[in-house]
């Protein structure tokens, strides 16, 4: 009889916390279930791409109020705390870290839009269940409503020309405010992602910005105070192309 496996248990088994015997349940039961064995794929791509995104946080100085001279019982805790905050970017705890627990949905790491862009990517791209929360069969329903919650109209390009097609959309929590996401598929399944933010502090800024995040190629540029980032797994010269006809749809 075939074990009953619950997707906590395929986090817990992602993130080496089954015992000897559950794991080998779970080892069986992937052996004979190629969907969930898609889906421990995912989270375990999803996991090497948050941590090697979210790891350099580590790197960075200990704020102030934690150099602050205190107990050292609570000192210790609140530096875990901190750290764990960083860290927690394992396959059940990922989902947790990211979620937005306002109305603004689903929240990204603070940062450059770059970074926003490049960490909303590697979350949702893996997804192949639900990527989005509104389909492209929707997509005048879908550029409405992110358009209203973020105070300005948005579009979303059409790459078909490019060998791209909308896949669908969602809203993210930004730092400062919501944010949208859009996403687009070709025939081969790679995945890219526009992100568009408000962002009036940086108004008038719009040359193209490139990055890369740990394999995930990200041309970012300004457009009054919306931000915009365009997010992809493909190298740059490849990503270029489609930058450019997504800035000329958007200018026009």
């Amino acid at each position: 009889m075939t074990a009953i496996v619950r997707k906590a248990e395929l986090h817990a088994f992602v993130d080496g916390r089954l015992d000897a015997a559950r794991r080998r349940e779970v080892e069986a039961y992937l052996a004979t279930d190629p969907v969930a064995a898609g889906r421990v794929d995912a989270y375990r791509r999803q996991k090497r791409a948050l941590r090697a995104l979210l790891a350099p946080v580590l790197d960075e100085p200990l704020p102030r109020v934690l150099r602050a001279p205190r107990p050292k019982r609570t000192l210790i805790h609140t530096a875990w705390a901190a750290a764990a905050a960083v860290m927690l970017v394992g396959g059940g705890f990922a989902g947790w870290y990211l979620r937005g627990m306002g109305p603004e949905g689903t929240a990204v790491a603070s940062g450059t839009v770059a970074d926003q862009a490049a960490v909303a990517h590697a979350v949702f791209t893996p997804q192949r269940r639900h990527p989005v929360e509104v389909g492209a069969n929707e997509e005048g329903h879908l550029v409405r409503w992110l358009s209203n919650v973020l105070g300005a109209p948005l579009r979303a390009p059409h790459l078909g020309d490019l060998g791209y097609a909308l896949v669908g959309g969602r809203l993210l929590s930004a730092p400062n405010g919501p944010a949208a996401q859009f996403m687009y598929e070709n025939p081969q399944k790679q995945r890219i992602t526009l992100y568009v933010v408000r962002d009036a502090d940086r108004k008038g800024e719009t040359a193209f910005r490139f990055a890369e995040q740990k394999g995930v190629s990200v041309f970012s540029w300004m457009d009054g105070s919306l931000g915009y980032a365009l997010a992809a797994e493909i190298p740059k010269p490849a990503l270029f192309p489609v930058a450019q006809a997504v800035h000329r749809q958007l200018e026009n």
